[in-house]
């Protein structure tokens, strides 16, 4: 079985959370936090015939969902294959690749099944002693590795269109025009032709009505706030989420009172972007409720393994406000930046799309 580096890395974190036997916090910087970490105590797998826990004591021992130990290994074992791991990923050139001796270890502890389903959030759940209030509660994390590409917080689809509609309507010889040009930067340009015929883009509407009423349990004016920093990137006026709401803010779209200083729009964005890494998808109903109830482990370049958790949601939240940007997809297979026409009124999309730097 091939897999990514980012997919590895979630092996990769498996082996060494039962290596380690615990898992330490980060500041906004990632850098780990001495004081603050859980102790590992369970990790809990759900396979496709079975549900596995995997135990750490002086060994990992495994049980059944029927509580039958059907396995004792010595945590030395975990150790090794996550530094054979490690090296592995960290040396690969290939963007997917196997390797038989981990995949034969994960099969020899009954693990077939290397990679969450795509539409969860949680990538890995674990029972963990909880220091500050003597609990062992189970928390789903999800994983996030520096191994290999930067990956995305919130993937670009059809749902995350927002649609601006052009205020003065364009003659078809101008749209013709507009819809053919086809630079390197061809959104920005396409955009920057409307404006010199003396249109502009007015904020319609997003385009999934669910992924709407998911921003307004943020805010209702969140929606506003995001086609304000999607105009702003694609106009080419910067990427980076923190430095595109700095000029969101001093635009003041909502007329928010600043006379305080109050970081309305920061403030939001944080929320935003700490909802959607831990539970809020655009095509699903948003009830507030995390997933990964646990937070994020981060793998670093170096192989180790920090965490953001509700102790330190602050850290979590300037960690995500710092460290993302808005890129631009393929408008082709998204159907954005075009010009179309609707009703007699005259349409161009922009999608959002959010990867970690």
């Amino acid at each position: 079985m091939a897999l990514n580096k980012g997919e590895w890395s979630e092996v990769y974190t498996f082996l060494k959370l039962l290596a380690d036997g615990r898992l330490y916090a980060a500041d906004s910087n990632l850098n780990q936090i001495p004081s603050i970490y859980y102790p590992i105590l369970k990790i809990l797998r759900e396979e496709p015939a079975e549900q596995l826990t995997f135990s750490r004591e002086s060994t990992i021992e495994i049980i059944d969902q029927f509580g039958n130990k059907i396995l004792t290994l010595p945590i030395e074992d975990f150790k090794n294959k996550s530094l054979e791991l490690l090296q592995h990923i960290k040396t690969s050139a290939s963007s997917s690749f196997e390797i038989p001796s981990i995949l034969d270890f994960m099969h020899s502890i009954h693990i077939t099944k290397l990679k969450a389903e795509s539409q969860e959030k949680r990538d890995i759940t674990i029972v963990v002693h909880d220091i500050f209030t003597g609990h062992n509660p189970i928390l789903g994390f999800s994983i996030k590795s520096k191994l290999g590409g930067a990956s995305t917080l919130i993937n670009a689809s059809g749902a995350t269109n927002f649609i601006f509609e052009i205020d003065n309507l364009l003659s078809d010889i101008q749209i013709d025009e507009i819809n053919n040009i086809d630079t390197k930067s061809k959104i920005r340009d396409r955009i920057s032709t409307i404006e010199s015929y003396g249109s502009i883009l007015s904020f319609k509407q997003v385009q999934n009505d669910n992924f709407k009423r998911n921003l307004m349990m943020i805010d209702s004016k969140f929606p506003e706030i995001l086609a304000g920093m999607l105009q702003l990137f694609y106009k080419g006026q910067g990427n980076k989420i923190s430095e595109v709401i700095s000029k969101v803010s001093s635009l003041n779209p909502c007329n928010y009172d600043l006379s305080n200083n109050h970081p309305y729009y920061e403030y939001k964005v944080k929320n935003f972007l700490t909802d959607c890494a831990l539970g809020m998808t655009p095509v699903s109903v948003w009830s507030g409720l995390y997933d990964a109830n646990g937070g994020y482990i981060i793998v670093k370049e170096n192989g180790d393994l920090v965490c953001y958790h509700i102790y330190n949601r602050n850290e979590f939240q300037e960690y995500l406000f710092n460290n993302t940007k808005l890129e631009t997809p393929s408008s082709s297979r998204h159907g954005f930046g075009i010009i179309y026409k609707k009703d007699g009124h005259q349409f161009f999309n922009l999608n959002l799309q959010v990867r970690f730097l």
